[in-house]
C-alpha cells in the first residue's frame, strides 16, 4: 500500500477496536457469529457452538474489518490507471508478499492465487511435466487424492505410524523410474483424524529419490505455521475459507519452474503478456512467467486481502499461544470422550500422535447422522457427520466396525457394503472453552439419556421429525 499512504491507513485502522479482546469470548482471536443464538427444538435458544472450523472456519473478525474498510476504494487489478485501480492493484500484490512471508517461502517462489486447495492442487496437476509419477496416499482429502488422475499415479496404503508413512513412501519412490520426474502428494494435518503427518521426513525421502512434494496445508496452516524452507516442501497449498477468510481464494506457493514451463491453467486476460494475429489468420500469444501466468482473469482481490488478512492476525497473535491453547481444547475433548465407553475416537496413528483441533468418532448404537443431528437440534452445536471428502480414509478407519442405524440418517451404501459415517469435531483460535464443554456434556447426555426429539430423514439428512 506504500504508493497510497492515506487509503492504507483506512484500511488498517477500522481493524483497532475490533481486536480488542471480547469478554464474551474467551478465545484469542474473535470471530464473527460468536454471539448468533439458535432455536433448539425442546424450547428456548442458545448461543450457537461452531464446531466444524475444518469444513470451513468463520471468519475472523479483523478479517472482516479489513475487508468492509478496503470496499468503498475496490477496484479493477492490474487492469486501470484510476486511484482505485491502482490502490486495488498495490494491496493485492502486497497481499502476495505477506502470503510469502507466511509461509517462509525461499527467495524465487512464486505465490499463486487460486480458489481454493482443490483448485490450487488441479493446477499443480495441470503443470506437471511429461511422464510425471504422481505418488499419494489413500489417507488424503480429496482434493488431494484426485486431481492426478492424467498422470501415472501409485496410490499408498494408509500407515499405522509415521515411520511407517516414511517406509512406506520409500520403498515406493525406489522402484520408479529415477531419471523422470515424479511429484509427492501429502497432507499436513489430516481432515479426518487432525493427526499431524511427518512432512519433513516425507520430504527428505521424496529429494533423496530425485522426487518433489507438495503440501496439503488445508488443515495444518491454521493450527500450526507452515515454513516452506524448514519443511523443505516443494510447493504448498491452502484455502482461505479453513484460515478464517472465507471470501473464495486459495494460494499454491512454491518452485516456479513447473509453473514457467507449463500452458496457462486458464487461458484469457491477466496470462497473456502479448497477443497478435498471424498472417495465417491465427494468434500468436506471449504469455506472463510471473504468478499471472496461471491467475487469468479479473483477480479475487477481496478474497486474496481476506488471506492476507488472516496471516497477519495469526503471526501477529502467535503461534505459541494458538497451540497452546488448541491443546488445551483438544484435550479436554479427548478426556470428556475417553469418559463413554460407547465412543470410539478415530486415528491412524494411535493417542499419542499429536494432532490439531479434528477429532472423528463414532457412537455404539447410534448412526453418526442422528447423532449429530440431535447435538444440533437439542444442543445448538454444529458438527460434521459422514465421510468427510476422505472416502478410502475413513472406509478404512471404520472398515471392521458395525453401524447401528439408530432411528434415521442412514447414508446410502452401494449393494454388499455397509453404511459408514462418523461424526467430526473440529475447532480452532475463535472457539471459546465452553463450546467444547458443552460438547463434551451433550455426548454424554445424549448417550445415557438418549435423545429427546423424534427424527425422520428427509432428502438424505436426518431431520427433527416436526410432524
Amino acid at each position: 500500500m506504500s504508493a497510497y499512504p492515506n487509503a492504507a491507513v483506512a484500511t488498517t485502522a477500522a481493524t483497532t477496536d475490533s481486536e480488542a479482546a471480547d469478554p464474551c469470548c474467551a478465545a484469542p482471536l474473535p470471530v464473527l457469529g460468536r454471539d448468533v443464538t439458535v432455536p433448539l427444538v425442546t424450547g428456548g435458544e442458545v448461543t450457537y457452538a461452531a464446531l466444524d472450523y475444518a469444513a470451513s472456519a468463520p471468519a475472523l473478525q479483523r478479517v472482516w474489518d479489513d475487508v468492509a474498510a478496503y470496499a468503498p476504494y475496490y477496484g479493477s487489478v492490474h487492469r486501470g490507471a484510476g486511484y482505485l485501480s491502482q490502490l486495488s492493484t498495490d494491496l493485492f500484490e502486497n497481499s502476495r508478499v505477506t502470503v510469502a512471508e507466511f509461509l517462509d517461502c525461499r527467495p524465487g517462489d512464486q505465490v499463486v492465487f487460486t480458489r481454493s486447495t482443490t483448485d490450487s492442487l488441479n493446477l499443480l496437476a495441470a503443470v506437471l511435466p511429461a511422464g510425471c509419477e504422481v505418488f499419494v496416499f489413500e489417507t488424503e482429502h480429496h482434493a488431494s487424492l484426485l486431481p492426478w488422475q492424467d498422470a501415472r499415479v501409485t496410490y499408498l496404503n494408509a500407515p499405522r505410524t509415521p515411520a511407517q508413512a516414511v517406509e512406506t513412501l520409500e520403498r515406493a519412490l525406489a522402484d520408479r523410474d529415477p531419471y523422470g520426474p515424479a511429484l509427492v502428494c501429502v497432507t499436513g494435518a489430516s481432515n479426518v483424524t487432525g493427526e499431524l503427518w511427518p512432512v519433513r521426513e516425507l520430504a527428505a525421502a521424496a529429494h533423496a529419490h530425485g522426487a518433489r512434494i507438495v503440501l496439503d496445508a488445508a488443515q495444518l496452516a491454521p493450527h500450526h505455521p507452515v515454513s516452506v524452507q524448514e519443511l523443505d516442501v516443494d510447493w504448498v497449498a491452502f484455502s482461505g475459507h479453513k484460515l478464517y477468510a472465507p471470501f473464495g481464494s486459495g494460494v499454491l506457493a512454491g518452485r516456479a519452474d513447473w509453473l514457467q514451463d507449463a500452458e496457462p491453467y486458464l487461458a484469457g486476460g491477466g496470462a497473456s503478456k502479448k497477443v497478435a494475429r498471424r498472417a495465417d489468420g491465427g494468434v500468436d500469444v506471449e504469455w506472463h512467467t510471473t504468478a499471472a501466468r496461471h491467475e487469468a482473469g479479473s483477480p479475487n482481490v477481496i478474497g486474496v486481502y481476506s488471506i492476507a488478512s488472516a496471516c497477519k492476525a495469526l503471526t501477529e497473535a502467535g503461534f505459541d499461544q494458538l497451540v497452546a491453547r488448541e491443546q488445551h481444547l483438544i484435550d479436554t475433548v479427548r478426556a470428556g470422550l475417553a469418559e463413554v465407553p460407547e465412543v470410539k475416537v478415530l486415528s491412524l496413528f494411535g493417542d499419542e500422535a499429536p494432532r490439531v483441533g479434528v477429532i472423528s468418532f463414532v457412537v455404539e448404537g447410534w448412526n453418526s447422522s442422528h447423532f449429530a443431528a440431535a447435538l444440533s437440534a437439542e444442543y445448538g452445536i454444529g458438527v460434521r457427520d459422514g465421510l468427510f471428502c476422505a472416502h478410502p480414509l475413513v472406509r478404512t478407519l471404520l472398515g471392521s466396525d458395525p453401524q447401528t442405524q439408530g432411528e434415521c440418517g442412514a447414508p446410502e451404501a452401494a449393494p454388499g457394503e455397509k453404511s459408514l459415517n462418523a461424526i467430526r469435531v473440529s475447532f480452532g483460535a475463535g472457539t471459546p472453552d465452553e463450546h467444547v464443554e458443552r460438547f463434551v456434556r451433550a455426548v454424554k447426555e445424549l448417550v445415557r439419556d438418549g435423545a429427546q426429539w423424534k427424527y425422520r430423514t428427509e432428502d438424505g439428512r436426518c431431520v427433527p421429525d416436526r410432524g
